[in-house]
């Protein structure tokens, strides 16, 4: 008997059947228009995208605009590609430009739907930001879709990591800009640090087309950006720590692996007291609770996480001396990111590599609020459904589901439970050997690097070829990648594999290509691909004949979307494939969450080894634990979000103050009024209102008007007049510092004045801010405290950080104030001073360089008697002689620069 629910999706179709409906007749519309496109010339393409800019910024709508412009991308992708869009591309560009997610699951073609939106959108002027997660995709689609764009007279920028300002400034200034998100964010961040207008790179957040959005709006979300300058190295003090922790047992700390957290217990804190005692890092009497022990107590308790929560080639690898973070979702390197709080540098001292100094936060911003700042937001990926929830309640984006070019005859099969982990492996070798066997290409996922390397050796001692793909060999993953569809292929991945790629069946026919003329580049390229498609279309054939891609996962993700990723990979556009999990009772996801119930059940119902369980209900269960866990990130995720509005707004705040600043021609006015507020401060701190002139502190006044406002004023006679009152000492402090302020302007000119006001009110709101960072992360570590006095912590922390905000935009008028009071012109003396001070010190540091740059003498210099540092051993050589170091090169080109 059917549910009432699966009665109503019957008769009237779900939410999404019905969105995908209503968007069909636009698609109709669409290819109605295509003769007509077809029937321009080169130009005629271009020409159509003029009209239809003038007609997008005289105040015709996109949405009317829409037809017309996507069937002038379609002609452009056609011609310039060979690619006509599918329908199915169509809708999802329609979702994309009406703010939504597309999930379109893999080969279906998502970066060429973004080109349509992303077209549609440029047509105002106001630029579009295409966002995707690596370097590597942000310039394979550029160049690729940037043939598109540039049929249709539109350009196309690429943002990324070292191609210094102008170019950055000239990619953003396109019509459409390619970019990764970290590079956007710490672009926005960056220009909110610069000293004006000119100098910033971004201009707008219009609208952003996110690519793998999931992974960047979801698994990157809690992830702050942070740019940060160095503070004092405390390298010693990780060491020392990190000499003690390998010294405590399993008793000394309690390890939470669900809550990802590790505490020591109160034996462990006697344990700890002793040998820091012992070390001499706290005294004879003292203990950890101590204020004086705080640092102490930090550096031990990251010590112990770095040890404990921290695996080597699963969350970090060792690269070039330097501990590299690896991206848990992805599997992907993220070189340059660095974990707070010195704990990045407690595993550092744990792999024995140089401690990089711990940073101060400059400036930051997470992933959450910087996308937050577009006016339209969309994005695409094959795994959005499971989330939906969280992308309306946080972003106010929907998710539709578009469906595929080609139904879907990829067979799905129910997940495999073993006791062991090995009983689960050796299962998994026997199932590659069959498939291998009969030329059936097999991807087989692992969870961490280790996990990849250890399958790699079952896989050699079976005598099986494949390929690794793990973050150590993240170079090669294109041609890996390109390989893996092939016959008879084995790849071991890591989630590397679930993301920015496409496995053909076969191979890949340009990779193919390109090999064969790199090898032969004498032959002609047009017989060369010839010849390549006709063997990869027989290849394709067989690897069908042989059941597609098998995709075989060795473990669940706690996230299901990375494990539909992994799924995603086999199957594409209608081609056959099969994926297959093979799980243990000892995997991470069954160890924490609960499978001891399950081994009892396996146990009573007399598993022998080597069996497995096999049944749909085990599939639901797993499923609804990972429900759970995802749950579970979700309101940490959105927890940590209101935190951060509060952070978000006085961010906002302050970056649009700064951009004021900037902008203003004259800002004399403003720091007018804060010389008025400091003065009104210091007449209600020491003139107390409704006070008697016998109870001011007119000597306390003139002392801070001398400090604060840079004035000698007669303020304890005026105390002393008949009949004043504190109105009048203000009017006339205000009059007397404005008359100051006045001979400053005279003194350095108008335009300068001007431009020293903005430079110090610039640098005060960049140095107030940073401090105000630093204050806010100490109230957010210790704010959750709270909750013990039943207070409510995030309430605390939003009234406490007002008032922190309050005081300092207080302290921010008082610092500009006496700093202007401050400034005067030098004399000519001084001038002349600082000059011969800047030219000794140019002429040191020269020299510095050229003894730096010099080579070492050579053995058999230093035998004869030759000493750098003293040139009484350099004998008489001439200018063009060899030099007497043994280098080789001419005396003047060496050690005859000195002289």
């Amino acid at each position: 008997m059917l549910g009432f629910k699966t009665l109503t999706k019957k008769v009237f179709g779900t939410p999404n059947d019905r969105k995908v409906k209503a968007t069909r007749p636009l698609v109709e519309q669409i290819n109605a228009l295509e003769a007509e496109a077809k029937a321009l010339s080169d130009e005629g393409l271009k020409d159509k995208t003029e009209e239809l800019a003038k007609r997008a910024m005289g105040g015709e709508s996109l949405d009317d605009l829409l037809p017309e412009a996507f069937a002038n991308c379609r002609e452009a992708a056609r011609r310039t590609l060979g690619l006509r869009a599918y329908d199915t591309q169509l809708l999802g560009a329609i979702f994309l430009h009406q703010g939504n997610i597309a999930e379109q699951k893999t080969g279906e073609g998502k970066t060429l739907t973004a080109t349509f939106a992303c077209y549609l959108n440029a047509l105002t002027g106001k630029g579009v930001h295409v966002v995707t997660v690596n370097d590597y995709l942000v310039q394979r689609d550029a160049e690729w879709m940037g043939k598109v764009f540039a049929a249709l007279g539109m350009t196309t920028g690429v943002a990324i990591n070292g191609i210094g300002e102008e170019n950055k400034r000239a990619a953003y200034a396109c019509d459409v800009t390619y970019a990764t998100n970290n590079e956007l964010g710490f672009d926005y961040l960056r220009d909110n640090m610069k000293p004006s207008i000119d100098q910033m790179v971004q201009r707008g957040h219009n609208f952003a087309v996110v690519d793998e959005v999931d992974s960047i709006l979801i698994d990157e979300a809690r992830t702050p950006l942070i740019i940060s300058g160095p503070l004092q190295d405390r390298s010693e003090m990780y060491v020392t720590i990190d000499a003690i922790i390998p010294l405590i047992e399993e008793a000394h700390f309690e390890l939470d692996e669900k809550q990802r957290s590790v505490t020591f217990t109160d034996e462990g804190n006697e344990f700890l007291e002793e040998k820091l005692r012992s070390q001499g890092l706290i005294e004879e009497n003292a203990s950890l609770y101590d204020p004086e022990s705080t640092s102490i107590v930090h550096h031990v308790n990251q010590g112990l996480r770095a040890h404990k929560l921290f695996r080597k080639d699963k969350d970090y690898i060792v690269r070039n001396g330097e501990v590299v973070l690896i991206d848990e979702f992805t599997g992907r390197m993220m070189t340059g990111r660095r974990l707070s709080e010195g704990l990045h540098q407690a595993i550092e001292a744990k792999e024995n590599v140089q401690i990089q100094p711990e940073n101060q936060t400059l400036a930051s911003v997470t992933f959450q609020n910087y996308f937050r700042l577009y006016d339209k937001l969309a994005g695409m990926t094959g795994t959005a459904a499971t989330e939906a929830e969280e992308f309306r309640e946080i972003y106010g984006l929907g998710v539709v589901e578009v469906p595929t070019n080609k139904p879907i005859t990829r067979v799905d099969e129910d997940d495999q439970v073993f006791r062991t982990a090995a009983e689960k492996y050796k299962a998994m070798i026997e199932e590659i050997k069959t498939a291998h066997a009969k030329g059936q290409p097999v991807l087989v996922g692992t969870t961490s690097i280790d996990k990849s390397e250890m399958f790699s050796n079952l896989l050699a001692a079976e005598n099986i070829p494949h390929n690794v793909l793990n973050a150590r060999q993240h170079e090669q993953e294109a041609q890996i990648i390109a390989d893996a569809g092939k016959l008879g292929a084995v790849t071991i991945a890591t989630n590397m594999a679930g993301r920015g790629t496409d496995i053909q069946l076969g191979g890949n026919v340009e990779m193919k290509v390109l090999e064969a003329i790199t090898a032969n580049p004498e032959a002609d390229p047009a017989e060369v691909r010839a010849r390549i498609e006709s063997e990869h279309l027989e290849e394709n054939k067989k690897v069908l004949e042989a059941g597609g891609l098998f995709v075989l996962a060795s473990e669940r993700h706690e996230s299901r979307r990375i494990d539909n990723q992994l799924r995603g990979r086999s199957g594409r556009q209608g081609d056959a494939g099969r994926t297959s999990f093979y799980l243990s009772l000892e995997d991470d996801l069954m160890r924490i969450f609960g499978s001891g119930r399950l081994d009892k059940v396996l146990k009573t119902l007399g598993l022998e080894e080597g069996e497995a369980i096999v049944h749909p209900w085990v599939n639901k269960s797993l499923e609804r634990a990972q429900a759970k866990v995802e749950g579970r990130n979700f309101d940490i995720r959105k927890q940590l979000l209101k935190f951060d509005d509060v952070m978000n707004e006085q961010r906002k705040v302050i970056f649009t103050q700064r951009r004021d600043i900037m902008e203003a021609e004259d800002l004399s006015e403003i720091t007018a009024d804060m010389r008025d507020q400091v003065v009104d401060d210091l007449i209600d701190q020491f003139l107390p209102p409704n006070s008697y002139a016998d109870q001011w502190d007119t000597e306390g006044l003139h002392a801070a008007v001398l400090e604060h406002l840079g004035l000698d004023a007669p303020v304890v006679a005026w105390g002393e007049e008949e009949g004043v009152d504190d109105e009048q000492m203000r009017d006339r402090l205000i009059e007397a510092s404005d008359a100051l302020m006045a001979q400053k302007t005279e003194a350095f000119g108008p335009e300068n004045m001007r431009s020293i006001e903005k430079q110090l009110l610039l640098q005060a709101i960049d140095g107030k801010w940073r401090e105000h960072l630093l204050t806010l992360e100490h109230l957010r570590s210790v704010v959750g405290f709270r909750s013990y006095a039943q207070r409510d912590p995030l309430n605390e922390y939003k009234n406490e950080a007002f008032q922190l905000f309050e005081s300092m935009l207080d302290s921010l008028r008082n610092e500009v104030t006496q700093k202007l009071s401050m400034i005067r012109p030098m004399t000519d003396e001084e001038r002349e001073q600082m000059l011969a001070d800047i030219a000794a010190q140019q002429q040191a540091a020269t020299q510095m360089a050229e003894q730096e740059a010099l080579p070492a003498p050579t053995e058999e210099a230093v035998e004869k008697g030759f000493d750098e540092d003293d040139q009484s051993t350099w004998g008489n050589p001439g200018r063009n002689e060899p030099c007497p170091c043994g280098s080789g090169k001419k005396f003047k080109h060496c050690h005859g620069r000195l002289i």
